[in-house]
């Protein structure tokens, strides 16, 4: 199902802004139009799967006409050449398959003898790994 935000659009120096006024002000960037608006994509895809992982109400949509970006950037003192507000479109089960939830195949070696250990134990090899590697990269 596809999901829509308004967005405003910020020229900056070294690209664009990008902002969701309904998300908490929820913010990207890229260095073109092109980057921002693939950066603005992923933003809303994530925020709104991650809102749905921990079983919370998305906020409800303003009307585009209801948005002033110079207001905004007034606010979070943004210092932009031009601006515009477009609406950001997502299906967010399909791109949480490509981007948040996909797997990947990882091979390893470990001595027999701790192989037969944790075989015997039930141990889920790919869940430990997994858990490691997040305790290892502070994430």
């Amino acid at each position: 199902m596809l999901s829509n935000y308004p967005a405003c659009f910020f020229k900056e120096e070294n690209g664009y802004s990008v902002v969701f006024p309904d998300l908490n002000y929820l913010a990207t960037s890229g260095e073109s139009l092109d980057k921002a608006l693939a950066m603005a994509v992923d933003c809303l895809a994530g925020y709104l799967y991650w809102l749905d992982k921990d079983k919370e109400t998305p906020p409800p949509r303003s009307d585009i006409k209801d948005i002033s970006p110079e207001k905004i950037a007034r606010e979070l003192e943004i210092n932009y050449s031009e601006c515009f507000v477009n609406i950001v479109t997502v299906d967010v089960d399909e791109y949480a398959k490509l981007h948040f939830e996909k797997t990947v195949r990882k091979n390893l070696t470990i001595p027999a003898w701790l192989n037969d250990a944790a075989v015997t134990r039930g141990i889920n090899f790919s869940r430990v790994l997994k858990d490691a590697l997040i305790k290892q990269l502070n994430l």
